[in-house]
């Protein structure tokens, strides 16, 4: 029998989008889960599908709550730590919470991982690559960020810091704590509200409302189906004996957001339009964005055999189906 395999996992940020899809595997998959989340991002609607499950706890509460955090932390074998200020919009718009949630509330969960004896997985973002020319991005690359002064970097170097202390631990304490990077995550579930482009311009589009798109429209990303990017992460909780290192997760099918916004504009039969805004209205003077971000996921592969298995296309037509849902369920609620 494999002791590594989690029983109960605790998941920070459980009823997120990210977080409930994982949720929702694990049950599936006979594992007990504990939810702390504070529902600031999240909501309870995301977990309906198993809110009355008799395997699954919730707990409203913050990461910030280091006594809560142990006490939670105390009843699991495993933590996955996925709450963190997240979006350009939110992190721009409260830069002072962002680094204190991602700084403090990671430090709270490793903390109380080492006291009970929890593995930890730590989610960081591809957004620490920063400037980064290297294409595809690798775990071991250099890293070249903006100024202080600028707090569109703030969320990458929080993120950096938060990898930083997982290894800090393993090396002073022999923690197992673990963080990987994603690459924009996608799919059911996620809002738009914090600057998350997909379900931003899938809504625009389904409202025949023009979509907005920023810059010029050039920049190049690569979208992971949050149903992939969920088993990649329980590809790691399940692995024997993990080298305890950085882990790239996302896809290598690169779009830039103009080709983007015309494929959704197709894919939702819409009659809107495309307007571009200049970086400098949408968000702030000065603000900067990377011209592509692609990664490497040799490592993971290799460990795990993971690979992403869903296009684009597929991507795409979850999120158009989603919203066509939700949408349908707020003006007759009985469905």
């Amino acid at each position: 029998m494999n002791t590594n395999v989690p029983n109960t996992v605790l998941i920070t940020g459980g009823a997120g989008f990210i977080g409930s899809h994982l949720t929702e595997r694990l049950l599936a998959k006979g594992r007990e889960v504990i939810i702390l989340d504070d529902l600031t991002t999240g909501g309870l609607e995301n977990l309906s599908k198993v809110i009355d499950h008799s395997d699954l706890r919730f707990e409203q509460g913050s990461v910030m709550d280091h006594e809560l955090v142990r006490r939670l932390a105390d009843g699991a074998d495993t933590i996955v730590h996925l709450a963190a200020a997240v979006g350009v919009q939110l992190i721009l718009d409260q830069p002072v919470q962002t680094i204190e949630t991602n700084v403090r509330g990671t430090e709270n969960v490793l903390h109380a991982a080492k006291a009970s004896g929890s593995r930890v997985f730590v989610a960081s973002t591809s957004e620490v690559y920063g400037k980064g020319i290297r294409y595809p991005f690798s775990e071991d690359d250099d890293i070249v960020l903006g100024p202080t002064s600028r707090s569109r970097w703030a969320y990458a170097a929080t993120k950096m810091l938060d990898e930083f202390a997982c290894f800090a631990h393993y090396a002073e304490s022999g923690l197992r704590a673990t963080p990987f990077r994603l690459f924009n995550t996608v799919g059911a579930r996620q809002t738009g509200r914090y600057g998350m482009v997909i379900p931003r311009l899938v809504d625009q589009a389904l409202r025949n409302e023009p979509l907005t798109v920023y810059g010029d429209g050039s920049q190049r990303r690569c979208f992971g189906d949050v149903r992939d990017v969920v088993i990649a992460i329980d590809a790691l909780l399940d692995h024997p004996d993990l080298p305890v290192q950085v882990y790239n997760i996302g896809t290598n099918e690169e779009i830039t957001i103009e080709d983007l916004a015309l494929r959704i504009i197709a894919a939702a039969d819409s009659n809107s339009e495309i307007v571009h805004i200049p970086f400098s209205e949408a968000f702030a003077p000065g603000f900067e964005d990377m011209e592509r971000r692609i990664p490497d996921t040799t490592r993971i592969r290799e460990l795990t055999g993971w690979q992403p298995t869903r296009s684009l296309d597929e991507i795409i037509a979850s999120v158009i189906e989603h919203e066509r849902l939700r949408a349908a369920r707020i003006d007759d609620p009985a469905l």
